[in-house]
């Protein structure tokens, strides 16, 4: 993790010049992007809650003792910021955060509100790890090295020894056969479901 993502839940925001402020938040955006696009599909409201997501850190931030800690945590709160979104908006209760379930996950304290959602998670997660003994071997690697590992596509592709754009398109397809699975099991599209 980039010096500047340390810099943000270690020192007092406002006490730091505005270039730095600045490259901070250029550091966490670029953290987040990725993964609140996918599950949102659109830049705006991507950039919308990378936000409020970047406002909750500077305001709440815990101290952590190690690197690990403190990135589950960033990605719990940009992922709880964007659950929350879709839950507000309408037009998004649709869409699922099947990557999410694969995030190195915080043990953090459970309000009551929260643990349906927990439970709920975890069951979506237990299908998904079923769903992916139905893949194909190269789709299931990949999701291991990319979601369980953390991997960047570089990374991937240079492992696997293929394109990183072999890497991303395969990595597609096995989201969407997921996705398809789970809308089967879940009725995920079903409009009494928030997520």
């Amino acid at each position: 993790m980039s010096k500047m993502i340390r810099l943000l839940v270690t020192t007092d925001f406002s006490d730091i010049s505005q270039d730095l402020q600045e490259e901070i938040y250029y550091e966490y955006y670029d953290f987040a992007y990725g993964m609140i696009l996918y599950i949102i599909k659109d830049h705006a409201a991507t950039e919308d809650i990378i936000q409020d997501a970047f406002i909750k850190i500077i305001k709440n931030k815990p101290v952590f003792e190690n690197e690990i800690k403190l990135r589950a945590w960033l990605k719990v709160v940009t992922k709880n910021t964007t659950i929350n979104y879709l839950r507000k908006n309408k037009n998004y209760r649709n869409q699922l955060d099947v990557e999410g379930v694969f995030m190195y996950k915080e043990e953090v304290p459970q309000s009551p509100v929260s643990v349906e959602n927990t439970v709920e998670t975890k069951l979506i997660e237990e299908s998904i790890t079923e769903y992916m003994k139905l893949l194909k071997p190269e789709y299931r690697v990949l999701i291991e090295y990319r979601w369980k590992q953390g991997l960047s596509y570089k990374e991937i592709s240079n492992i696997l020894e293929l394109s990183e754009d072999v890497v991303k398109q395969r990595l597609f397809r096995a989201r969407e056969s997921i996705k398809k699975m789970l809308f089967k099991e879940w009725g995920i599209k079903d409009e009494k479901r928030k997520i």
